[in-house]
């Protein structure tokens, strides 16, 4: 089993048991919110899991960045600006925001969070360890 399937593996397990959700939900695609159900309560969930399955610290906001939506720099009419999506981009450089970025709605920044992503942070902090 490569590296990124026992991450993968690990990241399952605790959002099986934060979330209360089938392995089999648990795809890399995933999104914690629309497919997995996960509310902002979860968020504090799954980190400290992690945290334990992985013997990491994760600093408030860096997983599941804060403050962004309350800056009207960053938010116009419902949608993140250019700064925004550049600041979005800054604090998430393991997350594929390809699709997001044609369409920045905020409703839509939750499809953002995926299994993947937190897979992709995972490595990451792992590799800065």
């Amino acid at each position: 089993m490569s590296e990124k399937e026992e991450i993968f593996e690990k990241v399952r397990e605790g959002l099986v048991e934060a979330l209360s959700v089938d392995d089999d939900e648990v795809t890399e695609d995933a999104s914690l919110t629309r497919d997995l159900g996960a509310e902002s309560i979860d968020f504090l969930d799954i980190v400290f899991r992690l945290e334990k399955s992985f013997n990491i610290k994760i600093p408030r906001g860096d997983l599941f960045p804060e403050n962004l939506l309350s800056n009207p720099e960053f938010v116009q009419d419902g949608k993140l600006t250019k700064a925004g999506v550049g600041e979005l981009k800054k604090r998430l450089p393991y997350a594929d925001l390809s699709q997001f970025e044609e369409n920045p709605v905020v409703s839509n920044l939750g499809d953002v969070f995926t299994v993947g992503m937190i897979v992709a942070y995972i490595e990451s902090r792992l590799k800065d360890n």
